[in-house]
Parts: C-alpha cells; structure tokens; sequence
C-alpha cells in the first residue's frame, strides 16, 4: 500500500522565519490553506488512508484535521489518529524562538547553516529550567523517556527508527498518513531510502506538499510529491534560502 507525508502546513513561526522546534505554534492562514489543497490532492490521486500518524504539536494535528476533513473522513468517530512525540520537529535547543536571518548576522551565516543542516552538530541546547525543556512541559507528562534539551538530525534519525518500523507495518493494511515536521520526515527519508550524512544536509521538505511511497514488503518505490512540480521547487528553494544573508 501508500504511505504518504505531509510537512505541516506553514505555522506562524515559519511565516516570522523564527527557529521553531518543539515550540506549540499554530498554523498560519497560509499554513491552513496549504493543508486544504494537500487533501484535495491526496483524494484527487485516490491516496485517503486508513490511519494517520502526527506528533505531539498543534500545527501537525490541525494540518492533519484539514487534510481528513477533505478527504471527508471524521477523525472524531472511528478513524485512528495516533499521535507520537518521536514524530516531532527536531529540537533547536536555545535557537528556539530566534529570527534567522539575525541569528546569522550574530554567529555567521556558516555556522547557522552547520546549526541547521550538519548531520552530527546539535544547537545549544536549553538550561534545565527553561520554558523550552520539554520534559517540564505537562503536554508529556506521561512520557517516560528523558526528552532532549537539543538535538542533531542525526539524534532525530535515532528517535524515529522504531516510529517508522511500525509506520511500515500499517502499510500492509491499507495507505497510511504522516503528517510531521521537515526535520522528522528528512529523518525517515534518510533511512527509506538510504541517504547518506552528507547527501541529506541538501533535502529541503516543503510545507504542505505530500510525498508518496508505495511500500510493497520490503520493496519501497518513491512515487513522488503530488501537485505543480514548478511551485514544490520553489517551496524547496524557499525551504533552503531561510537562513541565508542577502546581498
């Protein structure tokens, strides 16, 4: 069957450009747009899932919701919607909250890009007593493992190797949905389809769009993203341009 992502739709920190993480910030106007047009082209391509997957935060759960009210499907009766923290948004640690484009100006457009993209580099990670510490956050209160103060991509790709298994094994009952964060799913993407520490500093996950995968087994083939290929290129560029300094 399909197994198919969506990055939320744009939230009201990625309008502001601002480092966002675990941070709780809802869609924007354009986000919700967004997360309309994802379930117009889901239905229109015959992918409506069997189950969905989101993380802990507000702006995976609302996209969700607009996606399966298109699709007609009313999550509030019987449809499965599963929330999982190991789904989350990578955490920046103390970037949290930072304009971009002034964090560059402070630090260096390279080190924000080592900050963002390197596989291995965690940010500064939050003090204990931060408002940014998840694990004094009641929304995983009845979450047992140590949460993370700042995390690498490479920390994320370790957190979502046991979510994506049993994602995978949904799969044999009928399509599933994803709807994550552009550091979680380019997590998943490294292990589908085995991309390596340096080749996925270069994936950019536009807000929105959805990616499909037919998984077949152990056989995955991409399908591909749905909708204009011209506007998904653009969303990436715009994806990777974010913290870059203009001339």
């Amino acid at each position: 069957m399909n197994l198919i992502f969506v990055r939320h739709g744009q939230s009201e920190w990625n309008k502001e450009n601002k480092f966002t993480g675990w941070v709780d910030v809802g869609l924007s106007k354009k986000g919700t747009n967004e997360a309309v047009e994802a379930g117009k082209l889901l239905l229109n391509a015959g992918f409506a899932p069997n189950i969905c997957y989101t993380s802990y935060l507000t702006r995976s759960k609302d996209t969700a919701n607009h996606i399966l009210s298109e699709l007609s499907i009313d999550e509030s009766i019987e449809f499965p919607i599963k929330n999982l923290w190991q789904l989350n948004e990578r955490h920046y640690g103390a970037l949290q909250g930072l304009d971009k484009i002034e964090t560059a100006n402070k630090y260096g457009e390279n080190q924000v890009q080592q900050w963002r993209r390197g596989y291995k580099i965690k940010p500064p990670l939050v003090e204990e007593d931060s408002k940014y510490n998840p694990n004094n956050d009641s929304i995983y209160s009845e979450i047992n493992d140590k949460l993370p103060l700042g995390e690498s991509l490479e920390d994320v790709v370790a957190r979502v190797k046991e979510t994506l298994n049993l994602i995978k094994s949904e799969t044999k009952k009928g399509n599933v949905l994803v709807v994550a964060h552009g550091n979680s799913i380019r997590a998943i993407l490294k292990i589908l389809e085995k991309i390596s520490d340096n080749d996925i500093v270069d994936i950019n996950i536009p807000t929105g769009i959805p990616l499909a995968f037919n998984i077949n087994d152990d056989k995955i083939t991409r399908i591909g993203y749905l909708g204009n290929e011209k506007k998904i290129r653009e969303l990436e560029e715009e994806v990777k341009q974010q913290s870059r300094l203009k001339e």
